[in-house]
């Protein structure tokens, strides 16, 4: 019997080159809430671009003000159409204008929003203005409502488009000093879950939410004890908390045709934090501490 030849396994680098770049290649898309170069609608429009798509993007006219995005809007060839999300009227302006830009509709929307009046005002949970607390959740929660409302009567969304939200675990726990914004993010997750279901159900538009890691942008550093949301989670993840880029890539395989079945999911982003009962680096910290 002839003995079997060997042969060296060779891969082809080549077509692996090929599927990981354009993943959102002749795709369109509208990024809400890039504030600066820390914001992760910011880097995700980054990796966007880089990844083949043509983008619009959008803010609130006193966050535009506040913010840098035109140096964004630059890098990625996009203009910047202003909207305030509680106005039904600008949304539908921002939709008719990037429809115009596009040329047709649009694949993939990123919901990046959230400010909390009480927050900002130092006013705790257990005292919480209500009037506040109406603005904080029309605009963090129900805005998404608004955004897929608005694009569900202009036939805005392309047939498998895909639409991504931000949220934190602290609409499933607590974390006392994130205040009223749980209670907003857990209104999203409902929102992107009951949404999610008629888009699904009449053009197979994917709604989602990721839950991220504690991220040091400058909407999260205003939250009270943030230092220590970061280094408690970094603590407690296998992997480490996730990176603004690495929350960008994660957004980009999901507006990507890569995931065309999954929808109405709250898909935590955080290296593990979200399941994990505790670490050992948080046992070794407290019993350090215990002993000093």
């Amino acid at each position: 019997m002839a003995a079997e030849r060997e042969f060296p396994l060779i891969l082809p680098t080549n077509k692996i080159q090929i599927m990981s770049n354009n993943l959102l290649k002749g795709k369109k898309g509208i990024i809400f809430g890039a504030l600066d170069e820390k914001s992760i609608a910011w880097r995700t429009a980054l990796k966007c671009h880089e990844q083949g798509a043509e983008l619009v993007l959008t803010n609130a006219p006193v966050a535009l003000r506040m913010g840098t995005i035109n140096q964004l809007a630059e890098k990625v060839n996009a203009p910047v159409i202003p909207a305030d999300v509680v106005n039904q009227d600008d949304l539908k302006n921002l939709f008719e204008q990037a429809m115009k830009h596009f040329g047709g509709g649009v694949d993939f929307i990123l919901h990046s929003i959230g400010m909390s009046l009480n927050v900002r005002k130092g006013k705790s949970y257990t005292e919480i203005d209500y009037g506040f607390n109406a603005k904080t959740l029309d605009i963090s929660a129900m805005s998404l409502h608004r955004v897929l409302r608005t694009a569900w009567d202009m036939d805005a969304i392309n047939e498998g488009g895909s639409v991504v939200a931000l949220t934190y675990i602290a609409a499933q726990r607590v974390f006392p000093d994130y205040n009223e914004m749980a209670d907003a993010k857990a209104l999203l997750e409902s929102v992107a879950r009951s949404f999610g279901y008629h888009y699904g159900v009449k053009k197979k538009v994917r709604v989602n939410t990721v839950s991220q890691s504690p991220t040091r942008t400058t909407a999260g550093s205003g939250v009270k004890g943030f230092d220590g949301f970061v280094t408690y989670a970094d603590k407690m993840s296998p992997l480490g908390n996730a990176s603004a880029d690495e929350c960008a890539d994660y957004c980009v395989t999901l507006f990507s045709d890569l995931t065309k079945k999954v929808t109405m999911q709250n898909l935590f982003h955080d290296g593990g934090f979200s399941t994990t009962g505790v670490s050992h680096a948080i046992i070794e910290m407290m019993e350090k501490g215990s002993q000093e």
